[in-house]
């Protein structure tokens, strides 16, 4: 049985993807036991991120500022829209250097199933970021699932009804 004072540590680790209680209670008592640095440096960086972070106002990643560097970028070719499901998705698309446009992070993707619809992946701000007389151009690369296939058709249906 596990103390009741480590309780409060493994609950909200069992909540990232992939994750169960085992594997938590294993995580933590490595923290605690073998790098009491590392448990510091992760509850440092997770307060800061929490504490700093938000959403940028045109593509929707996280972001220290208003606007992120990549939207405030004077070389973005700002005529090109790339739509990503997750900021890990964006973060690859530019490690391969090959896309000069901007993004917009879904932070998700349409999933009715588990109750995230249009609101929950920010449909509106997408439309009107598309439609702002600016973008010629939206790609869509979500994930290769159902979910990611069945988002993007409803994207493309709602941008190609629009013009683009």
């Amino acid at each position: 049985m596990r103390p009741s004072l480590l309780n409060p540590l493994f609950a909200p680790v069992t909540s990232l993807p992939g994750v169960g209680p085992k594997s938590a209670a294993r995580m933590a008592y490595h923290l605690l036991q073998r790098d009491r640095r590392g448990a510091e440096a992760l509850a440092g960086a997770l307060n800061h991120a929490l504490t700093h972070l938000h959403h940028c106002r045109l593509c929707n990643n996280f972001s220290e500022a208003d606007v992120c560097e990549v939207c405030a970028s004077p070389q973005r070719d700002k005529r090109q829209l790339a739509v990503v499901e997750m900021p890990a998705d964006f973060n690859m698309m530019e490690a391969t250097q090959s896309y000069g446009g901007l993004y917009f992070v879904l932070m998700g993707r349409l999933s009715p199933l588990d109750g995230i619809g249009p609101r929950e992946i920010h449909l509106d701000r997408l439309i009107s970021r598309a439609t702002d007389g600016v973008v010629e151009e939206v790609v869509l690369a979500t994930n290769f699932t159902p979910e990611g296939e069945a988002t993007a058709h409803t994207l493309g249906e709602l941008l190609k009804a629009r013009g683009l």
